[in-house]
C-alpha cells in the first residue's frame, strides 16, 4: 500500500490512457487492448522523453499490477474441467511447448539473438502470448522494451494465425460437423486467448457449429496456461544457479515467483469452489480486472519504449517468432494427424 500511495500519480496516468485502449480493444478484438496500450504508450513518449513524477508509477505498473494480473488470471482457471476436458489435448500441448522453447533456444545461439528477448518470445509462443510474457518478464528481469518487442511480435504471427487459420482448416479437411479437431489446433498453435477466440468463432460461423469449437478451443487454451508454472519456476532456478555460478550475493527473495503460488492459489479456490456448487460466472470480475491490468501495464510498458530502437532491432525477433510459429503449427498438425483427431 506504501509503494502504491507513493506512486499513484503514474498509476493514475496508466490507468487513464488504459481505459481508452481497452474500449478501443473491445471494439477490435483482433487486435485486443495490450497491443494498442503498447502502442499507445509508445507513441506518446515520442513526444515526453522525461516522465519525471510520473517515472515511479510507471515503473511500478509495468512490474508489480503485471505480476497482480498473472494471480488473478489463476481465476479462470477451473483445473477440474482442464483434466476432463483437456487431457485428450496434453500430448500436443507438450510437444508444441518444448518445439518452440527449442527453436527459441538454437536461434538464439545461432542468430545470437539476447538471451531475454529469446525467452521472452519462445515462452509467449508456446504457453499463452501476453501472459506468459508477462510471467517470465518477472523471473528473468526483462526490462520494458524487451517485453515490448516480444508481444509486438508475438501480436504480429497471432492476427495472422486468427485470420489464415480458418480456410486453411478447410483446405486441410478438418471436420466440419463438429469442431473438436478445429477447436484443438487452434488451441494449440495459437498462443492468445482473443485470437484463439477470433479463429475458433470463424470456424463456429462458417459452419453452422454454435460455440463448439470455442469451448474445444478455450478448454485446450486454459490447459495450456498452466504450463507458466513449471516453465517460471525453471527459469527461477536457471537465474538462481547463474548468480551462484558469478559470484553474485542470490536474493531468492527477489527471483523466486512468488506470484505464481498465489496463481496456483487462485485457481485452487475457483476449482474447490465450483465443485461445491458456486457458478463460474462468480469469478468472471477477477478475469475481467485481470485483462485490464495487462493493459495497463502495457500502457506503462509503452511509455519505456523507445519505438524507433524497437523497429530497428526487430528483425531476427520477428524470425525467431516466425520460426516458433510455423514449428508449432506444423507440430500441431502431425500430431493430430498421427492421434486420428483429423
Amino acid at each position: 500500500m506504501k509503494d502504491i500511495i507513493k506512486n499513484w500519480k503514474g498509476i493514475a496516468l496508466c490507468f487513464l490512457l488504459a481505459v481508452p485502449a481497452w474500449l478501443l480493444g473491445k471494439q477490435f478484438e483482433i487486435i485486443g487492448g495490450a497491443v494498442i496500450a503498447i502502442l499507445l504508450g509508445m507513441v506518446i513518449t515520442l513526444f515526453w522523453k522525461e516522465k519525471g513524477v510520473f517515472e515511479g508509477g510507471i515503473k511500478f505498473t509495468s512490474k508489480k499490477i503485471l505480476q497482480w494480473a498473472v494471480i488473478l488470471l489463476g481465476f479462470g482457471l477451473n483445473l477440474g474441467v482442464v483434466y476432463q476436458t483437456g487431457m485428450q489435448s496434453l500430448p500436443i500441448i507438450i510437444c508444441t511447448i518444448a518445439t518452440s522453447l527449442i527453436i527459441a533456444f538454437v536461434l538464439h545461439k545461432v542468430m545470437h539473438i539476447p538471451g531475454n528477448i529469446s525467452t521472452l518470445i519462445g515462452c509467449g509462443s508456446s504457453i499463452c502470448g501476453g501472459s506468459a510474457v508477462a510471467a517470465t518478464a518477472s523471473v528473468i528481469d526483462a526490462d520494458d522494451e524487451e517485453v515490448a518487442q516480444a508481444i509486438s511480435v508475438i501480436f504480429f504471427f497471432n492476427v495472422l494465425a486468427a485470420i489464415l487459420f480458418p480456410p486453411l482448416g478447410t483446405v486441410l479437411g478438418f471436420s466440419t460437423t463438429s469442431g473438436e479437431a478445429f477447436g484443438i489446433f487452434a488451441g494449440t498453435a495459437i498462443n492468445d486467448t482473443s485470437s484463439v477466440t477470433a479463429a475458433a468463432s470463424t470456424w463456429d460461423s462458417m459452419w453452422g457449429l454454435g460455440s463448439a469449437t470455442l469451448d474445444k478451443a478455450v478448454t485446450v487454451k486454459l490447459t495450456r496456461t498452466l504450463a507458466i508454472i513449471p516453465i517460471t519456476l525453471v527459469l527461477a532456478f536457471i537465474r538462481t544457479r547463474k548468480s551462484g555460478k558469478e559470484g553474485k550475493k542470490v536474493n531468492m527473495k527477489s527471483i523466486f515467483p512468488f506470484f505464481i503460488l498465489y496463481f496456483i492459489g487462485a485457481s485452487l479456490i475457483t476449482t474447490v469452489a465450483v465443485s461445491v456448487g458456486a457458478p463460474a460466472s462468480l469469478f468472471a470480475p477477477f478475469k475481467t480486472l485481470s485483462k485490464f491490468f495487462i493493459v495497463m501495464a502495457m500502457v506503462a510498458i509503452g511509455l519505456n519504449t523507445d519505438i524507433v530502437k524497437l523497429v530497428k532491432s526487430g528483425g531476427k525477433p520477428i524470425i525467431m517468432g516466425a520460426s516458433c510459429w510455423i514449428g508449432i503449427t506444423i507440430v500441431s498438425l502431425v500430431l493430430q494427424s498421427v492421434m486420428g483427431i483429423w
